[in-house]
């Protein structure tokens, strides 16, 4: 069962303009990250993303993924400064059958003749607010003396 998300955070996945990044890792735990359009939610709050490439490197991570229980992580971010990291990993690819069938015919009318290989569900397991706002006040909550000195200065 994934964990369920910030409202906030299933906006964005629908928010127009907002920077969508899957990265995955490979057998040697190196990271590959690329801007992702497809990425969306699917009813039960896990991450769907469609693979359009049978032998990409995403695909094969993912495959990795779903049989060594490796992560795969969603950036989302918005020009107005939100963004949110989503921590998971891939429970299922579904590369025929109804949900298939159904993100294929929806994919085609929007790209013209292109090819899926796999439906994958990512099952999220951490969600972290990044924006910088986030960031900052957790920083002055862990390290409230990891501070520039003329901010100290500033403040007196």
């Amino acid at each position: 069962m994934p964990i369920e998300l910030p409202r906030e955070l299933v906006e964005l996945f629908y928010a127009p303009g907002t920077v969508k990044v899957l990265a995955t890792v490979d057998d040697r735990g190196t990271p590959s990250a690329h801007v992702d359009p497809s990425l969306k939610l699917d009813p039960e709050g896990n991450v769907v993303h469609l693979e359009r490439f049978e032998s990409s490197r995403t695909n094969r991570n993912l495959v990795r993924s779903i049989w060594f229980d490796q992560p795969v992580t969603v950036t989302l971010s918005s020009h107005d400064g939100h963004a949110y990291e989503v921590q998971g990993v891939a429970v299922r690819a579904h590369v025929s059958g109804p949900v298939f069938q159904s993100h294929y015919a929806a994919l085609r009318r929007q790209l013209g003749d292109v090819d899926l290989a796999a439906v994958w569900i990512i099952e999220p397991r951490e969600v972290r607010d990044e924006s910088s706002a986030a960031r900052q006040r957790h920083e002055e909550e862990k390290h409230p003396t990891f501070v520039h000195l003329d901010r100290l200065v500033r403040a007196q």
